[in-house]
C-alpha cells in the first residue's frame, strides 16, 4: 500500500470533525486522497443516518400527539389516549421516542423485542 492509499482513522476522524463543526482549521494538512474519500464518506453516512433518525423521532410524535393540548401532557395522558392501531408501529419506532416515552411504553407493554 502507498503512503497515498494508506488511511490513518485519526486522519479521517480529523476532517470529519473539521465538516461536522465548519472549523477548516481543524482540517490535516497531510491528508491523503484516500483519508479526504474516507472521510467525505463517513461524513455524508453520518448526515443519512441522522436524518433517518430525525425522521423516525418525527413520526413517533405524530403517533403520540393525537391531538391539540392546552397545557402539556404527561406521558400517561398521552399513552392513554393512544389508539390501539398505533402500537405495533410505535414499538418499531421505539428506538426514537424520548426518554420518558420510553419508560411509559416499556411501563405498560415492557420493552420491545429487537430483531
Amino acid at each position: 500500500m502507498t503512503e497515498s492509499e494508506q488511511v490513518r482513522p485519526e486522519v479521517v476522524a480529523a476532517i470529519v470533525a473539521a465538516l461536522r463543526d465548519t472549523d477548516p482549521t481543524q482540517l490535516p494538512d497531510d491528508a491523503t486522497k484516500a483519508e479526504k474519500a474516507a472521510a467525505k464518506d463517513a461524513y455524508l453516512s453520518g448526515l443519512v443516518a441522522g436524518r433517518a433518525q430525525h425522521e423516525r423521532q418525527t413520526r413517533a410524535w405524530e403517533l403520540l400527539l393525537t391531538r391539540s393540548y392546552d397545557d402539556p401532557p404527561s406521558w400517561e395522558q398521552l399513552f392513554d389516549e393512544l389508539p390501539e392501531s398505533s402500537l405495533g408501529e410505535l414499538s418499531e419506532l421505539y428506538d426514537a421516542l424520548p426518554e420518558g416515552a420510553q419508560t411509559e411504553y416499556t411501563r405498560r407493554f415492557g420493552a420491545p423485542v429487537t430483531a
